[in-house]
């Protein structure tokens, strides 16, 4: 069945089911939903955690594998399918098909996917984990909803905005719902709770000396590479986790690989800079990129030797070059 984001919370505090399926590009909406499930599942007893990364030479049966010898376990277990693209292929399709047919005993499946186009979202994989489980399909914030969404927020972490605070931080983050949390926390950390007027706002982010995520990836986007590597050594030295940064930034290359479906709802400001990036790259270098993110994925996971700073780097530097000459991975 298919669960408003907004609900899941409610539905965690009634049970927990088997299989919880998230789409969706918002990246903080997902990995917070992400959370809750863990937590739920965490305090019903379910102490082991094994999760797959479906990169394209992934092999399928190493899912159906673990789940047919989950028998021979006692404990429960949580498994997580990471999908980076979502299209699953033939073979990786018929695994959750058959997954979702027979679900393994004492287990919950947790499968995470990038945002679905209209097709995608009739394959009968799709619809198999639909019934067999919650899809939780999480929609972008539309900039008319984007000042509600930072209010609620806000008033759920103790402050109390002003309309002009409010509207002032929306037109700072253009859309990134991960900058904008940034900003709540940074205020409430250096605030506390409580009244938050335009003036608060204005001077949080003048005093911001660290760099931030939505910076990062605007200077990919705009081509401005000693910017963005100036950036990301300053992240690296505020602590920034390295799978974080790699969403970000496959976040907007998939969205220049596919930006030929059109701009439309995105903030003009942020519609100018990915046309710009559009323009320097092109389709098959984005997608290209996304090969290279998918190898800086595998070093951060340990599967691939190379330093994963290191990898990072390089994706950063491949992004943001006004020539952009890729490697082989």
């Amino acid at each position: 069945m298919k669960l408003p984001v907004e609900r899941l919370g409610a539905h965690l505090e009634k049970s927990l089911i088997p299989l919880y399926l998230i789409s969706g590009d918002e990246i903080l909406l997902v990995e917070e939903s992400g959370d809750q499930i863990r937590a739920a599942a965490r305090n019903d007893g379910y102490e082991e955690r094994e999760v797959f990364n479906t990169s394209r030479s992934f092999h399928w049966e190493s899912i159906a594998h673990t789940c047919m010898n989950l028998s021979l376990f006692s404990a429960k277990r949580l498994i997580e399918i990471r999908l980076p693209t979502a299209k699953p292929g033939t073979e990786g399709g018929k695994v959750l098909v058959a997954l979702a047919s027979k679900l393994p005993p004492s287990t919950i499946i947790l499968i995470f996917c990038p945002k679905m186009d209209a097709a995608t979202q009739k394959t009968v994989w799709v619809n198999s984990l639909e019934k067999a489980g919650v899809w939780i399909n999480i929609r972008a914030i539309e900039p008319s909803e984007l000042p509600a969404w930072i209010e609620a927020r806000m008033k759920m972490r103790g402050l109390l905005p002003e309309p002009t605070a409010v509207q002032s931080l929306a037109d700072r983050v253009e859309g990134n719902l991960l900058a904008a949390s940034q900003e709540i926390e940074k205020l409430l950390l250096l605030r506390g709770p409580g009244p938050v007027d335009l003036q608060s706002i204005e001077s949080s982010v003048a005093d911001n000396a660290r760099f931030d995520l939505y910076a990062l990836s605007n200077a990919c986007l705009a081509g401005e590479t000693a910017r963005a590597v100036r950036i990301f050594y300053s992240l690296r030295a505020t602590g920034a986790e390295l799978p974080l940064l790699l969403w970000v930034l496959v976040r907007e290359l998939r969205s220049l690989a596919t930006i030929e479906s059109g701009l439309a709802g995105v903030w003009e400001p942020r519609r100018s800079l990915l046309q710009q990036a559009a323009k320097r790259l092109g389709i098959r270098k984005s997608e290209l990129l996304l090969q290279e993110s998918a190898y800086v994925d595998r070093c951060i996971k340990g599967s691939a030797l190379r330093d994963p700073w290191g990898a990072m780097l390089q994706l950063i530097h491949d992004f943001s070059a006004p020539v952009n000459p890729l490697r082989q991975i």
